[in-house]
């Protein structure tokens, strides 16, 4: 009778360890739902991401005037007739 009260014992503690240790246990689900939630709002902010991106693209494809903007911001280039200045300023250190 003493060695099943034992055998018990051992089985209880056994059952508490894995509750509050080890895998599946609170802690672990705990840190699993915080991470569930991190990736949630990096879903959400990709998701925006992909909705501009997806209106830029729906503007190149349809009209010429994003195709220009395009052009003049990324490539630097200009309309023909047109003339561009670059104004350079100084740095500090060399007029001290």
């Amino acid at each position: 009778m003493k060695w099943l009260i034992g055998v018990l014992i051992l089985l209880l503690v056994g059952l508490q360890y894995r509750l509050w240790v080890g895998e599946g246990s609170l802690a672990h689900n705990l840190k699993l739902q915080q991470e569930i939630r991190k990736q949630e709002e990096e879903n959400q902010r990709l998701m925006e991401r992909n909705k501009l991106l997806e209106a830029e693209v729906a503007a190149l494809k349809n009209g010429y005037d994003a195709i220009e903007e395009k052009a003049r911001n990324d490539l630097g280039m200009i309309k023909e007739g047109e003339t561009w200045y670059m104004i350079v300023e100084e740095d500090n250190a060399k007029n001290e």
